[in-house]
């Protein structure tokens, strides 16, 4: 499918045929299936969903997919705090969450979620799906929240300067202690 042209449309997954899509999707991107150099230039997925977690996930909070002539071509999941004992390389993040605060607040005073993984497809980078993507996530559902969070590693500069163009601000950067990799913890205020 040539991105040229092609007309993108933002929404909530619905069908089990999207979810396998996202999952595809997720597949190409991970550090394992791209070299290095790829990975520096172009950005990487971290975790690696199976089916039935996803549609568990999608089953309680909207995942906001690019969808260009019925094929998802960009995916924006939510995490909800309920499935990170699902993923254990999350786990350190939720509890590090429970221990900042934002604005002089605990984070645990504030209603949020945390953005649970955003990838674009190859032929559609450069055009507009990362922002549009997390503009419909804001648009479902900052009536619920105040804002959503999330976690990237400080060497993945593609994504650091993605987040930062929608609004993202970093509230806190550390290095997991298991890998030596430096995480920047980010958040998009709503209000």
């Amino acid at each position: 499918m040539s991105s040229h042209n092609t007309p993108v449309i933002y929404y909530a997954a619905d069908s089990d045929l999207e979810l396998e899509q996202i999952l595809a999707l997720q597949q190409i991107n991970l550090p394992k299936s791209i070299s290095q150099e790829e990975s520096k230039d172009q950005g990487f997925v971290t975790v690696e969903h199976d089916f039935p977690l996803l549609s568990s996930m999608n089953a309680s909070a909207p995942q906001i997919i690019a969808s260009a002539e019925g094929k998802v071509v960009g995916y924006a999941l939510v995490m909800l705090e309920r499935f990170s004992a699902k993923i254990p390389v999350l786990i350190p993040m939720f509890k590090m969450l429970s221990t900042l605060s934002y604005q002089g607040k605990s984070l645990l005073e504030y209603r949020y979620y945390v953005m649970g993984q955003v990838c674009v497809d190859k032929a559609f980078r450069g055009k507009g799906l990362f922002d549009g993507m997390y503009h419909e996530q804001r648009r479902q559902l900052s009536g619920e929240y105040d804002f959503v969070v999330t976690e990237v590693a400080t060497r993945n500069t593609r994504s650091m300067r993605a987040h930062e163009r929608v609004g993202f601000e970093t509230i806190h950067i550390y290095t997991d202690a298991d890998h030596g990799e430096e995480w920047a913890i980010i958040l998009w205020n709503w209000k």
